[in-house]
């Protein structure tokens, strides 16, 4: 039994998979307040399953790229939960996640609005991926999307994703503001147990920095 976590993007959201069965999930949209709602949210999804924490076999959390306050709000709860259970955490990057979400064949890229002109990307043809998340230039990512589209359906689905789809104009375009949680956990049940905690994906620095010394 998993219980996947997101707060990477705009809502706090949590689902409890079972197997094949999805226990419970819920989402509520939001851009701020993620460290308040998503153990609350945990906490009652729970309680609609029937489940209680130390039924959980997994947790599955989200790991970015995405809101940086976010990501480290899901990560160090999920982290911390999973350590009190005696349990592993499975980290789940947000492209594969929004791409998992899609629930689409053939040719799917996760697309992320990363501002300044560039998208967070990863594109996946049957659910492999054919290249790691990456932080591009608009126009780069646009290059790589024709280099790597190779004919039949495709989906671009996430926030950046109208910012390239000139490049295939046949393509689905989906603008979810967030991934499925029970995507999320069923990728997470999909992949091997973890031997070290799952650590943040940040694919740029952030906006503000520290002034130096």
């Amino acid at each position: 039994m998993i219980l996947a976590i997101d707060t990477c993007l705009a809502a706090s959201s949590v689902a409890i998979l079972d197997g094949d069965t999805i226990r419970a999930a819920r989402s509520e949209p939001m851009t701020r307040g993620h460290q308040e709602r998503v153990a609350v949210i945990a906490r009652d999804v729970a309680g609609e399953a029937g489940v209680k924490f130390t039924d959980l076999a997994c947790i599955a959390v989200t790991v970015g790229p995405g809101s940086f306050t976010g990501l480290r709000v899901g990560l160090s709860f999920a982290k911390g939960l999973a350590t009190a259970l005696s349990v592993p955490c499975v980290g789940v990057n947000t492209l594969e996640a929004l791409a998992a979400s899609a629930d689409a064949p053939g040719f799917v890229a996760g697309v992320l609005d990363a501002k300044m002109g560039q998208v967070y990307l990863q594109v996946f043809d049957g659910g492999k991926a054919l290249m790691a998340p990456d932080a591009l230039e608009v126009e780069v990512a646009i290059a790589r999307l024709a280099e790597l589209y190779s004919g039949g359906s495709a989906t671009l689905i996430g926030s950046g994703a109208p910012l390239v789809a000139e490049v295939l104009p046949d393509a689905t375009v989906l603008t979810p503001a967030f991934a499925d949680p029970v995507a999320i956990a069923r990728l997470a049940a999909a992949k091997p147990v973890p031997t070290h905690s799952p650590r943040p994906l940040y694919l740029r620095a952030p906006y503000a920095v520290a002034p130096a010394a």
